[in-house]
């Protein structure tokens, strides 16, 4: 689970199956590529299953696998705590960037 685009993936995908246009434009900031890589690792390892209906045009769905699932109830806490430190984290951000 390493790397900042995969959390947020999940995050978007625990709310149910999304096409790829949603998803790219629901992970701000991701290029074409490293949602695809992403997506690709993911699939690999068990947690995100990918759902091919073979139309034209392609319709594809990503969708959290159980195993998937648990592992967001496994990062709800670090998500409760970067809700709870949200300011201060945009604040070190800023600093940093500045």
């Amino acid at each position: 689970m390493g790397g900042k685009w995969k959390p947020l993936i999940l995050y978007f995908l625990k709310h149910g199956s999304q096409r790829y246009g949603e998803l790219k434009r629901s992970v701000r900031g991701i290029s074409h590529k490293m949602l695809i890589q992403q997506l690709k690792t993911l699939e690999r390892d068990g947690i995100v299953s990918r759902t091919d209906y073979g139309e034209i045009p392609p319709r594809v769905d990503y969708a959290l696998t159980p195993l998937g699932h648990s592992l967001c109830e496994a990062l709800r806490p670090l998500c409760s705590w970067g809700d709870q430190h949200t300011e201060m984290i945009a604040a070190t951000i800023d600093k940093r960037d500045a």
